[in-house]
């Protein structure tokens, strides 16, 4: 089974506008930045959790990707819940970011992901040494459950998008 049966085609047209701001308008927009940790090895710990999924893992959320590390054109589904309650995410990698001072990836929603828009995670590295991560997205309803949910939607968000930041603060400072 191909990635556009199993899941559908991206079900938003701006793909790739977490890369450059403004975000589109008509989206709940979030933007969380955080600081880390300090010095390279920080920031290659954190970078590598990012693009390696293990950030998402650790936060609890089940991640099954087409690669081992975050490619453009990679099928990903996030899922959090338990049992039946279970909520699936099917996105794609949209963009990646391997440089000396930034890393990270963006990815956007598919068919049957509760959401329509994208999200990206980039973890950087600042003149001063101190690294930083940086979680943006833009997003709408795309389920009945996510409209009649409606504005603990974006609570939700903020709340899981501080979990990532907890998860990889102490990724970056090797106490996980």
């Amino acid at each position: 089974m191909n990635r556009t049966s199993r899941s559908g085609a991206l079900n938003y047209p701006e793909t790739g506008a977490t890369r450059s701001l403004p975000l589109p308008p008509g989206y709940h927009h979030l933007q969380v930045r955080s600081p880390i940790g300090y010095g390279r090895t920080a920031f290659e710990a954190a970078g590598a959790a990012v693009t390696g999924w293990r950030m998402h893992r650790h936060s609890g959320a089940r991640v099954v990707a087409e690669s081992p590390r975050a490619e453009p054109g990679t099928f990903v589904e996030v899922s959090v819940g338990c049992g039946p309650l279970r909520f699936r995410a099917p996105c794609e990698v949209i963009w990646t970011a391997y440089e000396t001072g930034r890393t990270g990836f963006a990815y956007g929603t598919r068919g049957r992901h509760p959401e329509s828009g994208e999200e990206s995670f980039v973890v950087e590295l600042a003149e001063d040494g101190t690294v930083w991560f940086m979680v943006t997205a833009f997003s709408r309803p795309a389920s009945w459950y996510t409209r009649l949910a409606g504005p603990l939607v974006p609570v939700l968000q903020r709340a899981y998008a501080r979990r990532l930041t907890a998860v990889l603060r102490r990724i970056a400072a090797g106490t996980t």
